[in-house]
């Protein structure tokens, strides 16, 4: 099978540029028997940015991308010439990445929004040359500073998806029949678990020209946190959604249990995900009359929205959407929108996990060490 192009995980090696010397250079003319210093300074190095590119959806264009070296600051010439400046390396990004230092897994930046730009890695500083030195008493000084060293770092790059409703649910409960419903989405749909391997996203259309992302994510099981099925990998894209939306099938033996497990779930991959509004669906209620969705609607949680839908005889469809833009736009939820803080906390990675995520990365990167320049005066 031909491997996804969907990839929301990489790894770079990113180094910043180094700054180049200044010149110890002392003025000498016939015309001019005291010419005095005249050492420029070096330019500065190169710096790493991370720029947000809407035209991107995933880190596809950075896979092969193993390392990023921006340009080495131009060392300063005679007649107080200034070294050029390093050029500058920008890594385009789709919005709503996140980066980690791969070392130490400490979290670094977070891009949300269409260009706009992140300083990664700092390139040093040129170095003074003897002109900036000179003074009433020291009116030749035959010394100049070095350029500042280059900074180096691993970069992790994860993509978290910018959805304003995200489903979870268990396999087969029907969040990529939904999602196909009620958007333009054509994620696969199959009548066997972990069909979803990857996540989708969908435009739902509402009243009046008004319209609302929604996220589907591969199913999980419980024990998910502890490896079983897919894992927890993507629930990493439902952090940034402001609202929850569980699926669990009409089919199932307790549903309140089911949401609860999958409630667990996500409490050990992010408690702060728990603080979210969440509107529990039950699927699939064509298989079922009218008596029996009365029996179950007395078992549902007391304090959660519940709604009755099936996508494929359209029923309820309506009424899901309408709780969907209310819960979206209720007061409590814009407040914690609008707030100036940011929107979500983001942990810092473990190393553990890194460095099994990427087993033997650094066996194919060729570091390209810089060679010595050395210059007479």
């Amino acid at each position: 099978m031909a491997e996804s192009n969907f990839v929301d995980y990489v790894k770079i090696h990113c180094r910043s540029g180094k700054g180049g010397r200044g010149s110890m250079h002392l003025h000498r003319a016939k015309y001019m028997p005291n010419g005095g210093p005249d050492g420029g300074n070096g330019g500065r190095g190169g710096n790493v940015y991370l720029r947000g590119n809407h035209n991107f959806w995933t880190l596809l264009h950075l896979k092969f991308m193993r390392h990023v070296f921006a340009g080495n600051g131009g060392n300063g010439g005679d007649c107080c010439s200034t070294g050029s400046d390093g050029k500058d390396e920008y890594i385009d990004v789709p919005c709503g990445t996140v980066a980690y230092n791969a070392e130490t897994g400490e979290y670094l930046c977070d891009v949300t929004t269409d260009g706009q730009v992140v300083m990664l890695l700092k390139g040093g500083r040129g170095g003074l040359g003897n002109f900036e030195f000179r003074t009433a008493t020291n009116q030749a000084p035959r010394y100049a500073q070095p350029g500042e060293p280059m900074q180096e770092m691993q970069v992790i790059l994860q993509l978290k998806l910018l959805a304003d409703v995200g489903l979870v649910g268990f396999p087969n409960a029907g969040k990529s029949t939904l999602l196909s419903v009620l958007s333009s989405a054509r994620p696969k749909i199959a009548n066997y678990p972990f069909t979803t391997l990857e996540p989708s996203l969908g435009i739902v259309s509402y009243h009046d020209g008004k319209s609302f992302v929604m996220a589907d994510i591969p199913g999980i099981i419980e024990g998910a946190s502890e490896g079983r099925g897919i894992g927890l990998r993507f629930l990493r894209h439902i952090e940034r959604n402001s609202l929850l939306l569980f699926l669990v099938s009409c089919e199932a033996d307790h549903i309140k249990e089911d949401y609860l497990v999958l409630l667990n779930e996500l409490k050990k991959f992010n408690p702060e995900m728990l603080d979210k509004r969440r509107i529990l669906a039950v699927t699939k209620c064509d298989l079922i009359d009218k008596e029996l969705e009365e029996m179950l609607r007395a078992e549902l949680p007391d304090d959660l929205p519940c709604v009755f839908i099936s996508s494929a005889a359209m029923m309820g469809l309506s009424e899901l959407k309408d709780l969907v833009w209310k819960e979206l736009n209720c007061e409590s939820n814009k407040l914690s929108n609008n707030d100036n803080s940011p929107s979500m906390v983001h942990r810092n990675m473990d190393v553990n996990h890194i460095n099994r995520d990427f087993e033997g990365w650094d066996d194919d990167v060729e570091v390209i060490e810089d060679d010595f320049d050395v210059e007479i005066e």
